[in-house]
């Protein structure tokens, strides 16, 4: 479902959307989600070619959730010739949205013969205007202008401005080796009045399958704590293999609690948020591991090999 919400919906609605008018059309960025698209149902043509349904031989909720996505794509991009290249997919598609229950919601869904194609809209011709007439002069007694609410602060602006600047260490980040140059730069500088450290795993690990989809969740959440750039390092990554893997990260964070940094983002609840104590050798060896990339982490005992990961710098 994760990837269906992220991979497929932004490349898919990316594509038609413009075709439709619903987003500014720009030929190249259409053509390129529409390879994007491609390659991300090719995914779920080769796993749909060795399987019935998504999970499982029997419909679930993932399939129905699917296909909700797909339906618009079908309608409109997804036409003939895709079809014949798609067979399992379509097979698939035809076979979730013929049930009682969907047709009970959505009686007939539509198969498009050919891809819709853009169609600039017409220029319509504008009357002249006529020379506007000199403003009368305003009364005495006329309303003052309004003026707008001023845009809503990030609750953690109040802390005002610290002594450890947010930019500055991610400039060293970025610019020197992590082990031997960054992270020691780090805990010379880190100022634990001013930030916390903490440890953000998924919850729901077990429902991850491949690992280029579950980094592509990390991009995503990542994408929607951009409100609170200002206040937030972290890295997290993928570690483990296909069907066998989790997502774990670190975070340093402006203020001591979590919260107000991360539920600007919708899906903060999907992660488990745990206080580390940088005085602790444990702790500090955990963050420089799931900063620096370089080695497995140990959960449950056992070792998970890093895979790939993003940065929120």
């Amino acid at each position: 479902m994760s990837f269906a919400n992220t991979d497929l919906i932004t490349r898919l609605a990316s594509w038609y959307l413009p075709l439709v008018g619903v987003l500014p059309y720009n030929k190249k960025t259409v053509d390129e989600q529409a390879t994007a698209s491609a390659a991300a149902l090719k995914v779920l043509e080769t796993h749909l070619t060795a399987n019935t349904f998504l999970v499982g031989e029997r419909i679930t909720l993932a399939d129905i959730f699917t296909a909700g996505i797909i339906r618009r794509g079908f309608a409109t991009v997804l036409d003939k010739k895709f079809r014949s290249e798609f067979v399992a997919v379509t097979r698939w598609f035809n076979t979730v949205v013929n049930q009682s229950y969907w047709k009970d919601v959505i009686p007939e869904a539509t198969l498009v013969e050919e891809a819709i194609k853009y169609t600039p809209p017409k220029k319509e011709e504008k009357p002249k205007k006529e020379a506007p007439k000199p403003a009368a002069k305003e009364e005495d007694d006329e309303e003052p202008d309004v003026k707008p609410e001023p845009k809503a602060k990030h609750p953690l602006e109040a802390l005002g401005k610290p002594t450890l600047i947010l930019d500055e260490w991610k400039r060293q980040y970025s610019n020197n080796d992590t082990r031997p140059v960054a992270m020691p730069w780090f805990w010379q500088n880190y100022k634990p009045e001013e930030y916390s450290l903490w440890l953000v795993d998924y919850k729901y690990n077990d429902e991850l399958k491949l690992t280029f989809m579950a980094n592509n969740l990390i991009g995503g959440f990542f994408a929607r704590l951009e409100a609170s750039r200002k206040f937030l390092f972290g890295a997290a990554s993928v570690y483990g293999e296909n069907y066998k893997c989790l997502i774990r990260g670190a975070f340093l964070v402006r203020g001591q609690e979590c919260l107000p940094a991360f539920d600007v983002a919708p899906d903060w609840e999907s992660y488990e948020f745990k206080k580390l104590d940088h005085t602790k050798e444990e702790d500090r060896k955990l963050i420089e591991d799931l900063w620096a990339w370089d080695t497995p982490v140990v959960r449950e005992g056992k070792e998970w090999p890093h895979v790939d990961g993003h940065v929120f710098k």
